[in-house]
């Protein structure tokens, strides 16, 4: 399960998804990619499934890159416990995605491969996603 070795602080408060994404909104390795159309936190667990997805219907052909990492961790209380005496103990860790925001980018296959392996890897996350194409990309025959 993807998460950082060491975080500053245990907990972090959070936050607000509002807006689209700044960073990260265009192809910077790959020829291919899946981008959001939503916002949402991703948890580790998802982004590892949808890679494997990726990987598998490739047959470990061509290159990934995951462009999204979990670094904020998110907290939870035990179950059937009062309100207050304070903040739950670290659950796990997530990625605050917002839309535009690019998450997998697939380079070295065809394009009806990418597709399908871009989009099966879509099917296990979250998210509405969208497959985007390097605006420069030419199908080689």
């Amino acid at each position: 399960m993807l998460q950082p070795k060491k975080t500053k602080f245990r907990r972090q408060q959070k936050g607000r998804m509002k807006g689209i994404a700044q960073r990260g909104n265009q192809l910077a390795f790959g020829s291919f990619g899946i981008k959001t159309t939503e916002s949402c936190w991703l948890t580790g667990h998802q982004i590892e499934a949808a890679r494997q997805a990726v990987t598998r219907y490739m047959k470990r052909e061509g290159q990934i890159w995951i462009r999204v990492f979990p670094d904020k961790p998110f907290t939870k209380k035990p179950a059937e416990v009062r309100m207050g005496k304070g903040k739950g103990a670290p659950e796990g860790f997530v990625c605050p995605v917002t839309p535009g925001r690019l998450l997998i980018e697939v380079e070295g296959v065809p394009m009806d491969i990418a597709k399908e392996a871009l989009r099966l890897g879509a099917q296990k996350l979250p998210v509405i996603t969208k497959f985007v194409v390097r605006r420069d990309y030419v199908e080689q025959n």
